[in-house]
């Protein structure tokens, strides 16, 4: 079984046990989530309806914060000698699915 959910913006394909990371969630290491399902696939049966998926469940137990991989930016001007250097870093929390069930 698997289902596609909704975490940070982005539409995720997540199975039980998988970890996945997700941007920034105000929640402590250990703690438990859950995520909106878009879309639940269980052997044949594919549930895509709202009123079907408001019944199932997606559960995450946070496993810690994480920074992505770091991005160079340059800004430069042409016979001004003007020339800008920039980092960023995305923050992300890595989570791992602990269920995919009904209510």
């Amino acid at each position: 079984m698997y289902a596609i959910v909704r975490a940070g913006g982005r539409q995720e394909k997540v199975a039980d046990g998988d970890v996945l990371n997700v941007d920034k969630l105000a929640a402590e290491v250990g703690a438990t989530v859950t995520f909106p399902a878009v879309l639940v696939v269980d052997g044949d049966n594919v549930v895509s309806a709202a009123a079907e998926l408001a019944k199932y469940e997606i559960t995450a137990e946070v496993l810690g914060a994480i920074k992505g991989p770091k991005i160079h930016i340059m800004h430069y001007r042409n016979k001004t000698g003007y020339k800008r250097r920039q980092g960023h870093r995305q923050p992300y929390t890595q989570v791992k699915i602990t269920g995919i069930s009904a209510k």
